[in-house]
Order: structure tokens, then C-alpha cells, then sequence
């Protein structure tokens, strides 16, 4: 192992525009480091919680709306390998499931990764409260450095 650098880089990806930032600057450190890279994104698969006592959807529907969450979710990935291939970083991909910071951690346990880079939204006020902060959970609970940009 290299002394004061890191290794494996694990980026998160929601596909919003800040998380797109987050992509490019955390493509950038590993192209300066001569890192690889390994690209997330989460699935949460409580779709019926979402519409609990409003819609009832039936069992195709429900696996329609996943498929196409997942296919969104892959399509992120494959960009985020594209673009790594553009700076000769390696990237490989993890489409996560469950809840986002703990599918997180989880991932960069299992990939070894040395460093963690996300965005942080920056809810404020009820935003916050309702939507809670995937960014504020990693931070917590990981035991990896967590790179959070803006």
C-alpha cells in the first residue's frame, strides 16, 4: 500500500446535478492518485411504502417501476465508467440495495475502499427533518474517510 493516498475511491451517485460534481471531482483524485474507482448507486425497493393507503398497484406494475429504476440506476453507472475510461481510471460498479448510507458503508466495506466521495444536498429546515441526510448518516457511521463536496 501506497503511504498517505488512496487506493480504491468508492463515488456515490444519485444522478442529480450536485452528485454529478461529486462524480467528476472524485474521477479527478483518482486519476491524480492512480486510484480505481468504484462507482454506487442505491435501489431503495420500498416502492409500496411510497404509495401506502393511496394507489394499489399490481404486482406488474410494481416490477415495472422497479425494472425501470434499476435501468436508470445502471445507466448512472455506465456513464460514471465512461467517463473514468476517458481519464484511464479503472471503474467498477455497485448497484446497491436497501437503505442508501447503510448500503453505502456496506459496499465500501466489501470493496475495500479507502475513501468515500458524495454530495451533500444541503436540505434545510422540514427538508431535512422529513427527508433526513443520507450524507449526515455515512459521515456518522462510517469508519472510512468520507470526501463530502458541494
Amino acid at each position: 500500500m501506497r503511504a498517505n493516498t488512496y487506493e480504491r475511491i468508492l463515488i456515490c451517485t444519485d444522478g442529480e446535478k450536485l452528485s454529478d460534481k461529486a462524480v467528476d471531482a472524485g474521477l479527478a483524485l483518482a486519476a491524480a492518485l492512480d486510484a480505481e474507482v468504484v462507482a454506487f448507486t442505491a435501489l431503495d425497493y420500498h416502492l409500496n411504502s411510497y404509495f401506502e393507503g393511496t394507489l394499489a398497484l399490481t404486482v406488474q406494475e410494481t416490477t415495472r417501476i422497479e425494472t425501470e429504476w434499476r435501468d436508470r440506476a445502471q445507466a448512472r453507472l455506465d456513464l460514471i465508467v465512461k467517463k473514468g475510461h476517458a481519464r484511464d481510471v479503472k471503474v467498477s460498479t455497485v448497484l446497491g440495495q436497501g437503505t442508501v448510507a447503510e448500503a453505502i458503508i456496506k459496499a465500501a466495506k466489501k470493496h475495500k475502499s479507502d475513501l468515500i466521495v458524495m454530495a451533500s444536498h444541503g436540505r434545510k429546515g422540514m427538508a431535512r427533518v422529513l427527508l433526513g441526510s443520507e450524507t449526515l448518516a455515512v459521515l456518522t457511521h462510517s469508519q472510512i474517510p468520507v470526501l463530502v463536496l458541494r
